[in-house]
């Protein structure tokens, strides 16, 4: 609708989870590098916890992306409270399910087919997302269906991501077992302001965008209303962007991000509720917006190839590459980056890397 308008390739904001999209901030990032150390490492149960709208399953596809060829994968993305039989769904997870067996006969047949991929050299991994709509005794079915993992050989890793709810599940003494056996434990949080206009800026480079769009105000109260929630922060923007087609207006002004948050705390079914910007927090200023000119213009937007590019190698190994240090726009964009992840861990000592 209004992609052309604003000169994008596609839309920026869109509630669906695009692991193309997905921007790495601070616990982002780790919680991904956790998980992939996790498939590396041979660990059995991983469970990432997050609110709803966090960014849990378009993490999850980033890491369905990056897992190599010999890690077979399923994946249950539908769970309820009534979900009847985990052997069924964990079957149809990897395409094996055949109709009218019975239990056991579903449990030797999940049983060959990880000895087949074994013997492919290949590790299982059953993913489950929404997990905590899962009964406790679901779970436990769960925790018993890996006991086919020897001491030396593990052949099923099992991911768990859900809401909070979740862990209170875990918890609970029935599962004392269960939870002995979780390798990594993570919970997802919201993004901090200055994260929070890193992300709008992210999905606009990577949607095309070669002008500014949000002036560095607008992104301030987006941060506010939103309070970090990627989900959110989604709704918020393809809504201002969208107010400011039906205006014409080639800038999302504060006024005009005003104006939207004001209609649907009055009307909407979801109101918002402005975030506390409590001592501690770290307030994003214009030294926060390294691909936008505080001045004007768009001096400082950097093409999405060239950012994608950056931040895959910060992503994967921690440091820029050899490749990357040969591109002096690129080092400049690391510098940026880790000035600001410097800014955050350490409120209150923030630079601009101008500045340093």
């Amino acid at each position: 609708m209004y992609e052309s308008f604003y000169g994008l390739k596609a839309k920026p904001f869109s509630m669906l989870p695009d692991p193309e999209f997905l921007y790495l901030g601070k616990k982002h990032r780790v919680a991904l590098t956790m998980l992939e150390y996790a498939l590396m490492n041979n660990a059995g149960f991983c469970v990432i916890t997050g609110e709803i709208g966090a960014g849990k399953t378009t993490l999850l596809r980033r890491l369905l992306d990056s897992v190599e060829e010999n890690i077979t994968i399923g994946m249950i993305t539908n769970t309820h409270q009534s979900f009847g039989e985990l052997l069924d769904w964990v079957l149809s997870a990897f395409g094996i399910h055949q109709p009218g067996l019975g239990k056991v006969e579903m449990h030797q047949r999940f049983v060959d087919f990880l000895v087949e991929q074994y013997a492919k050299n290949k590790t299982t991994l059953l993913i489950v997302d929404e997990a905590q709509n899962m009964p406790a005794t679901t779970l436990e079915e769960l925790r018993m269906l890996s006991n086919i993992n020897s001491e030396k050989d593990l052949v099923l890793q099992v991911i768990l991501a859900g809401q909070p709810d979740l862990k209170d599940t875990l918890r609970k003494p029935e599962l004392k077992q269960f939870a002995q056996r979780i390798s990594v434990d993570f919970h997802l949080g919201a993004l901090n302001p200055v994260e929070t206009c890193h992300y709008i800026q992210h999905r606009l480079v990577t949607a095309g965008a070669t002008d500014d769009i949000f002036t560095p105000e607008a992104c301030r109260l987006i941060a506010e209303y939103s309070g970090g929630v990627p989900r959110l922060i989604n709704l918020l923007c393809d809504t201002a962007m969208v107010y400011g087609f039906a205006d014409q207006a080639k800038t999302i002004d504060a006024e005009l991000v005003e104006e939207l948050v004001n209609e649907r705390m009055e009307h909407s079914i979801l109101p918002l509720v402005k975030a506390d910007k409590g001592a501690g927090t770290t307030q994003p200023d214009d030294d926060d917006f390294p691909w936008i000119n505080p001045n004007g213009g768009t001096k400082g937007l950097k093409p999405a190839a060239e950012k994608k590019t950056v931040e895959k190698a910060i992503s994967e190994s921690g440091t820029v590459t050899d490749d990357a240090r040969s591109d002096p726009a690129r080092v400049k964009r690391y510098d940026e980056l880790e000035a600001v992840a410097a800014a955050v861990e350490a409120p209150g000592a923030k630079k601009s890397a101008s500045e340093k």
